[in-house]
């Protein structure tokens, strides 16, 4: 077998375990690379002090477990000015979602959607972010979405909070480059198992959403959790968390957008006639 041969056979070989593992894959393929090749959480973060809002339930809780079983020291509420210099890691996870159609929605919702998930990390950040510029380290670190690289029926304000949060820790990124030891990374998940829908906005400030939905089809949230800490522990700026096929939209949003338009208005005409016939 000549050397033309077996270069060939050796691609062929490579792209067809790329793409077995990218079938069953559940993050972008860097995240995993991490989780096999890279710094484990369990030695890079601990004896950090890490701060994580929105600790109460779903993916804040889970990351406050396994923070803690990696050894690091935890800061659940900080309000105290003086103990924002001890922060190693900021995670910002607090926020609500959205299940309401634009037509119907107030536009107090959308104003309390964008001050709670974007203004309210904003502010957050700017708290912390100047004592870590003082030592020159540091990780901040948002939980966005999927509807933050993309939009999705249904979730019009909350969509606008999350592409928010990426345009702003995006331009932040730039503007530390003289930082090289402060991490600025944006986490996107796709459907994980948590109360983010039942506590969701509707079409008014206080109205509850009548379901919550199936939570069966959505990733664990240990795995999500265990991704994310992965991602911190190796300098991950950003990190795609989802299930097939959800993974898959992804990258077909960013390298195939006209293809992701004929899909979402497929996808979306039916999710909007399925809300409107209350399934």
């Amino acid at each position: 077998m000549d050397f033309g041969v077996m270069l060939l056979t050796g691609i062929a070989l490579y792209l067809l375990v790329q793409f077995v593992r990218f079938i069953f894959a559940d993050a972008d393929l860097t995240l995993l690379w991490a989780t096999l090749l890279g710094s484990k959480p369990e030695t890079k973060l601990k004896g950090l002090v890490v701060w994580v809002t929105g600790a109460s339930s779903g993916i804040g809780e889970e990351l406050a477990y396994q923070l803690a079983g990696c050894g690091s020291r935890l800061i659940l509420s900080a309000r105290r000015v003086d103990q924002l210099d001890r922060i190693d890691i900021l995670i910002n996870n607090g926020g609500r979602s959205q299940r309401s159609l634009c037509l119907e929605t107030s536009v107090d919702v959308y104003q309390a959607l964008m001050e709670l998930n974007f203004l309210g990390t904003v502010s957050l950040t700017k708290q912390v972010l100047p004592h870590m510029t003082q030592r020159g380290s540091g990780s901040v670190v948002t939980v966005s979405s999927v509807v933050g690289l993309a939009g999705a029926p249904l979730a019009t304000g909350y969509s606008a909070s999350k592409h928010a949060l990426q345009g702003f820790f995006n331009s932040l990124r730039t503007e530390l480059t003289e930082y090289p030891r402060i991490l600025i990374s944006t986490v996107c998940p796709g459907p994980v198992q948590s109360q983010i829908v039942q506590n969701a906005f509707t079409e008014e400030v206080g109205k509850a959403i009548p379901t919550a939905g199936d939570q069966q089809h959505k990733m664990a949230t240990s795995r999500c959790v265990r991704l994310i800490l992965v991602g911190i522990a190796n300098g991950t700026k950003e990190m795609w968390i989802a299930q097939q096929p959800f993974l898959l939209f992804y990258y077909v949003w960013q390298y195939a957008p006209t293809w992701a338009w004929f899909i979402t208005d497929v996808l979306g005409r039916k999710r909007v006639q399925n809300f409107k016939a209350g399934l």
